[in-house]
């Protein structure tokens, strides 16, 4: 009796075991059957929020600019407007170092010489054209071809000129010197440096085709 007992508690546990094993196991598919569905949905959420982001971003509009410049017919302009901020920055630098040490051991005034040869060279250079250079313009002038690209090289001699002898008397005159005040110095070179860069922007920023 005993034994059969013992029998039937063991067929019962054993069946409870495998139902318990059954329903782990029905568990774990089922978990595994879900993961995918739940990876989908998130995916889809995800698709959706970065759609609704981008059609966000595609509902911003910014102003349409109608201000049509061309720029090319404003080019002699634009050109000759920098050439002369250039030109007048240069002397404005050096008459305010001439106003602030007016005294000769502070200020030689045989340093002006550089920004007169500077200025010289200004002129001369943009005083012939491009196509008085090139020998293909209408009228050659009084000396030709061959005049016009001397007087050019004269000039560009005295523009190149007068900014190494700026450099000479910034560092000879006043930074080896070590004199206490280095500023009259500084005012020789960057007036020289932007009347030779004003001139180069008036012979070269400019074109020649707009004069026709």
């Amino acid at each position: 009796m005993l034994c059969l007992i013992g029998v039937c508690e063991i067929t019962s546990l054993r069946g409870s075991l495998g139902n318990g094993v059954r329903k782990s196991s029905e568990c774990s598919a089922h978990a595994r059957y879900r993961a995918p569905e739940e990876a989908r949905a998130l995916f889809a959420a995800d698709k959706n929020t970065a759609r609704k982001m981008s059609g966000f971003l595609d509902g911003i509009r910014c102003g349409d600019c109608e201000c049509n410049v061309d720029w090319g017919e404003k080019r002699n302009t634009i050109a000759s407007i920098a050439a002369g901020v250039l030109f007048f920055t240069g002397w404005w630098i050096i008459i305010d170092a001439a106003i602030m040490y007016p005294r000769e051991d502070q200020f030689h005034h045989a340093y002006h010489t550089c920004g007169v040869i500077a200025t010289i060279a200004f002129l001369m250079i943009n005083a012939v054209s491009n196509g008085q250079v090139r020998g293909d313009s209408y009228s050659e002038g009084c000396m030709g071809q061959t005049g016009a690209r001397v007087w050019l090289f004269i000039g560009f001699m005295l523009a190149f000129g007068s900014l190494i002898a700026s450099m000479w008397i910034l560092f000879g005159g006043f930074v080896v010197a070590s004199k206490e005040t280095v500023y009259p110095g500084i005012a020789v070179f960057f007036q020289n440096a932007f009347i030779f860069f004003g001139g180069l922007v008036f012979k070269f920023g400019r074109t020649e085709d707009l004069w026709q």
